[in-house]
C-alpha cells in the first residue's frame, strides 16, 4: 500500500515538476520567473542549506543562517542582520521560509528593491517536499540531480516497508506524537512527521488534531491527550530546537503518569532534524522510528 501511495505521488510530482523560465509560484506567492539558474546563494533555512548540498549545489551557497552548521566555512547571517550586511555578499537568491517574510517584510523588500530574488519555501506535506525538491533543483541548476534524490527516497521507502509489513496489524503500536511539549501540541496528521510515523508502522492517537495555520503543527492539549491515556503504547517527542525536552520532563508532567506509555517506560526522543525536515534525512528518521517502536523486529 505504502509502496503504491509513494509511486502515485512520485509521477503526479513528475509530470508536474517545473522547468526553468516557467512561473514558480512560492509559499508566500511571489511568483518568480527565473531565465538562468542562481549561483550565488544566501540559504537562511537548514533544510533548503541541506537539500542543496545533497542535490550538488553546495558550492553555490555564499552564506547561511545563524544557526546552521553545516558549511561552518561560510559566513552566517540573520534577517535581523542590515539589508547590507546581506547585499555585501552580492547574492543573485536568497532563500527562506514564510515564518522570516512575515517576521520582516522590509527585508524582503530591501533584498528586491536592489535585485535579489527572494524564494520563500516551506513544504508541509511529503508529495509537497518533493515539488520543493523540484524546484530547488530548478532555481540552482541541478534538476536532475533533484529527481535522482526523489527516486532515492522513493527506493529508501520501499525497503523500510518491507520491515514494516512484517509486523502484524493487531501489534502495531499506537503512538503520541509530541511536537511542542510546553504547549501540548502534537504534529498535523497530513505533516512530514507523521508521514515519518506511519511509515515506520506507527498508529497516530491524535488523528483528529486540528492544523495552526499551513504548519506541521497541530493543536491538542493534556485533557485530549489524557483521555487517550489508556491507548498510547508509545509517547515519542521530537527534541531539538523547537522542542527543548527531555524524557523525565515527559514522565514528570502533572498528570502523565496515567498514561500508559509513562506508565511502561516507553517514551522516546528523537532529532527534530529526521522527523520534521523535508530532507533525505526522513529516511534515517523512519528506520530511527521503527527501531523505537519496533526493537525485536529491527535486530532481526
Amino acid at each position: 500500500m505504502l509502496k503504491h501511495i509513494f509511486c502515485t505521488i512520485l509521477l503526479s510530482c513528475l509530470l508536474a515538476a517545473p522547468v526553468l523560465g516557467e512561473p514558480i509560484v512560492d509559499n508566500d506567492g511571489r511568483v518568480i520567473q527565473p531565465k538562468t539558474t542562481y549561483q550565488r546563494i544566501i540559504s537562511l533555512y537548514a533544510a533548503h542549506t541541506r537539500n542543496l548540498i545533497d542535490m550538488g549545489a553546495g558550492e553555490q551557497i555564499v552564506a547561511v543562517g545563524r544557526s546552521d552548521k553545516q558549511r561552518p566555512d561560510l559566513p552566517t547571517l540573520s534577517f535581523r542582520d542590515d539589508p547590507e550586511r546581506l547585499l555585501a555578499l552580492k547574492p543573485d537568491l536568497v532563500l527562506i521560509r514564510p515564518m522570516l517574510s512575515r517576521s520582516y517584510p522590509h527585508m524582503v523588500e530591501s533584498l528586491e528593491a536592489n535585485g535579489v530574488t527572494v524564494v520563500s519555501l516551506q513544504p508541509t506535506s511529503v508529495d509537497e517536499m518533493f515539488r520543493y525538491w523540484e524546484t530547488l533543483g530548478v532555481l540552482s541548476g541541478h534538476k536532475d540531480e533533484a529527481s535522482q534524490m526523489i527516486a532515492r527516497f522513493g527506493t529508501g521507502l520501499v525497503e523500510i516497508n518491507r520491515q514494516v509489513e512484517s509486523i502484524p496489524a493487531e501489534k502495531r503500536k499506537k503512538v503520541y506524537f509530541e511536537s511542542i511539549h510546553k504547549r501540548m501540541k502534537t504534529f498535523a496528521p497530513e505533516s512530514m512527521a507523521m508521514f515519518v510515523l506511519e511509515s515506520a508502522g506507527g498508529i497516530n492517537v491524535a488523528a483528529d488534531a486540528v492544523q495552526v495555520r499551513k504548519s506541521n503543527i497541530a493543536e491538542y492539549g493534556k485533557e485530549r491527550i489524557l483521555s487517550k491515556a489508556k491507548k498510547i503504547d508509545v509517547f515519542l517527542a521530537q527534541e531539538g530546537r523547537m522542542n527543548k525536552v527531555s524524557t523525565e520532563m515527559i514522565k514528570k508532567e502533572p498528570g502523565f503518569q496515567v498514561i500508559k506509555a509513562v506508565q511502561e517506560n516507553q517514551v522516546f526522543l528523537v532529532d527534530e532534524k529526521l522527523v520534521s525536515r523535508p530532507t533525505l534525512g526522513m529516511l534515517e528518521g523512519i528506520r530511527k522510528v521503527f527501531a523505537l517502536l519496533y526493537p525485536v523486529a529491527d535486530a532481526s
